[in-house]
């Protein structure tokens, strides 16, 4: 047990040994420093994320009161505002209802339309990155692909886009275990800055409709799908905020992972029919989500010990899709595998709506870099981001020969 420990760097650099021993331990155990029973088996957590009984909140049913907790501070009240009228941290009906609204946007003919627009920006950044013979992998590929994406589907002018990622960034501050003050004190001054932003942007369209999602809310809005403005902002935030993440942290996690593993990276290069298989495998091998959480609403019982009403569940998606019941020689990337049942989309009512886009902007951007950059190689040993919930790193430095 004392091999978890998500504050160490150590275990931050790579957090799957201790998965493995938490593993060996059981199926669920209590983890005294977040008050959080952590459940590692890739059975388990699958199990639960369709488990009713868990819950993103459980303020539908209960109150802080009933559940033994504090309310938030006062001063964090712009966050929470913002992220509990989110879908991601809703339970039904209104979930259910949100997320029905915005399920239009993510239909399979809608994705599959924005195809040649991901293709053709992923294009055009890796050519750059060509042009100056390497850069920063993050900051020059993997961030400005999914978020012009993300902001083409709101309807948020280019012009308006430099402080998308940064006060997304912040924002996410406050997923981690026990964030500290200063990270709470940045998430609450982005959360006003972008609720204001956005909130600016739903008046000027409510004035001119466009062919954009915001637009979209508002008129199913008004045509009886009932949205509250807090809603419609929640909404566009979360949209930003996961529609870009795990893209951007998988990328860069996927190409390091490559780097550290030449002969898969080199199977790659001479096969990129491989390229659909390698993104389901490199999000496996080092998940860019590593826990979600839940609320216990109901006991439950795991391996014979019950977690009473009012506990809270770490479901540790890093250590599910390490699991070896599951996936043969987990520790191996393995860019053939066929049998690949990761979580790292999650599952259940909570299952990522965007996961169908994240695919394809993840296989966009690999096949322009193995296309146009077949002689990327990595120019600098990476920095891990101090964080355990969003797993990333701090940059890729690359570099690639001229004249390819």
């Amino acid at each position: 047990m004392a091999a978890f420990d998500p504050w160490d760097a150590a275990f931050l650099a790579d957090p799957y040994p201790a998965y493995a021993e938490l593993r060996a331990a059981g199926r669920v155990q209590y983890y005294e420093p977040t008050n959080q029973w952590l459940v590692p088996h890739h059975a388990d957590v699958s199990a639960l994320l369709r488990d009713r009984r868990l819950g993103r909140t459980y303020q539908h049913r209960f109150t802080h009161d009933d559940f033994g907790r504090t309310a938030p501070p006062a001063e964090h009240e712009p966050f929470h505002t913002l992220n509990d009228h989110g879908m991601l941290d809703l339970e039904p009906p209104d979930h259910t209802r949100i997320r029905r609204l915005v399920s239009k946007a993510f239909t399979p003919r809608t994705v599959e339309q924005l195809r040649p627009y991901v293709t053709d920006l992923a294009g055009e950044l890796v050519d750059r990155l060509v042009a100056e013979g390497g850069g920063d992998l993050l900051t020059d590929v993997a961030e400005p692909l999914p978020v012009a994406v993300i902001a083409e589907m709101l309807g948020i002018p280019e012009s308006d886009r430099a402080p998308l990622r940064p006060w997304s960034a912040d924002i996410c501050g406050m997923y981690e275990l026990n964030p500290p003050q200063e990270v709470a004190a940045r998430a609450v001054r982005a959360s006003i800055e972008f609720s204001d932003y956005l909130r600016d942007l739903i008046a000027e369209r409510r004035k001119e409709p466009g062919d954009d999602l915001v637009s979209g809310l508002i008129a199913a809005h008004d045509e009886g799908d009932r949205l509250t403005e807090q809603e419609m902002i929640s909404t566009c935030v979360l949209l930003l905020n996961a529609g870009h993440e795990a893209t951007v942290n998988a990328t860069v996690n996927g190409w390091w992972a490559l780097f550290r593993n030449p002969g898969q990276l080199a199977a790659l290069r001479a096969d990129h029919s491989l390229v659909p298989r390698a993104v389901e495998e490199l999000m496996r091998y080092d998940t860019p989500l590593q826990l979600f959480e839940r609320w216990v609403l109901d006991d439950i019982e795991i391996d014979g010990t019950t977690i009473p009403r009012g506990a809270e569940i770490a479901l540790l998606f890093g250590s599910a899709n390490h699991d070896p019941e599951v996936f043969r020689d987990p520790e191996r990337l393995d860019l053939t595998r066929t049998d690949n049942p990761h979580i790292s989309f999650s599952a259940g009512i909570h299952y990522c709506i965007g996961a169908p886009l994240a695919r394809i902007e993840l296989a966009a951007s690999m096949t322009a870099l193995l296309e146009k950059a077949p002689t990327l190689t990595l120019a600098a040993e990476p920095e891990r981001k101090p964080n355990f919930v969003i797993r990333g790193l701090e940059g890729l430095r690359v570099h690639i020969a001229q004249g390819q």
